[in-house]
């Protein structure tokens, strides 16, 4: 685990742009992320979200503006260069290998972030480092006990945690997940909002999901955006009272649900 520095924001974001041709999909946004604090990013479905989240983490070069994380501007850097800053993402959809075992998986996302990692005659299991990280990833995302069993053979919550588990792998201080409690039933985002809780007592996490009542049982701070704007930023209850928040979803099939579940979280 890297030190976070005291006084400085894990992240912080200021007028970070991106278009593609005439499109604007993200637009001005500004935001901060304290060490130790959980920043929801939520608005309905293309509001620029996850292009928000591969900014962050590289896999998108910004037309404009600043990424700083732990006080160092990122803004244009690679992805794997971002990564060994200490910045560990989740996708939307799972990202593993299937065929390798959780354990297997886990070793690999910690060794790709080794300076040694494409010295290739030197067999794996020879380098310990990863190998511990990949056990205590595994430990703190309760799949220790399936750490022999292949990827695929996994329930779909648990692929979900495998995820998260190969993040951590990587020793990062600020987590981008992207929708982690897709597709999960009731008891598998259970357990993923648990993790996540326990998590942020040593990671700045930097959170999209349309889970509303995960959203507002985990965030510090809430961050809505549609259209590529951000139209409010705050702690849960600014966000539940904000007379622009409601008008942005009131009116969309899609986040009918979601404005239910601002209604019940009062």
């Amino acid at each position: 685990m890297r030190d976070m520095s005291p006084g400085i924001p894990a992240l912080s974001v200021r007028g970070l742009t991106k278009r593609f041709g005439g499109l604007l999909a993200v637009a001005d946004v500004c935001l901060d992320v304290a060490p130790g604090e959980i920043h929801a990013v939520i608005g309905p479905n293309g509001a620029g979200k996850s292009t928000l989240i591969n900014l962050l983490s590289g896999d998108l070069r910004p037309t404009a503006g600043s990424i700083r994380i732990n006080g160092t501007e990122v803004s244009g850097w690679s992805a794997d260069r971002v990564a060994r800053l200490g910045v560990g993402r989740s996708y939307q959809r799972n990202n593993i290998f299937p065929r390798f075992t959780a354990f297997e998986n886990c070793r690999l996302a910690a060794q790709a972030r080794l300076p040694s990692s494409m010295r290739f005659f030197r067999p794996a299991v020879s380098i310990r480092g990863p190998q511990e990280q990949a056990e205590h990833a595994l430990q703190l995302a309760g799949l220790d006990r399936r750490a022999d069993l292949p990827a695929q053979a996994l329930s779909h919550g648990e692929k979900r945690l495998l995820e998260i588990a190969m993040t951590l792998a990587t020793s990062p201080t600020l987590l981008l997940l992207d929708e982690p409690l897709a597709g999960t039933g009731a008891e598998e985002a259970a357990g993923i909002v648990a993790l996540l809780k326990r998590l942020a007592a040593e990671h700045a996490i930097v959170l999209v999901e349309h889970d509303m009542d995960a959203v507002f049982s985990l965030a510090d701070r809430i961050t809505v955006m549609v259209d590529g704007i951000v139209v409010e930023s705050g702690d849960p209850e600014t966000v539940r009272n904000s007379a622009a928040v409601q008008e942005a979803y009131l009116g969309t099939g899609e986040a009918d649900h979601e404005m239910g579940a601002f209604a019940d979280a009062r």
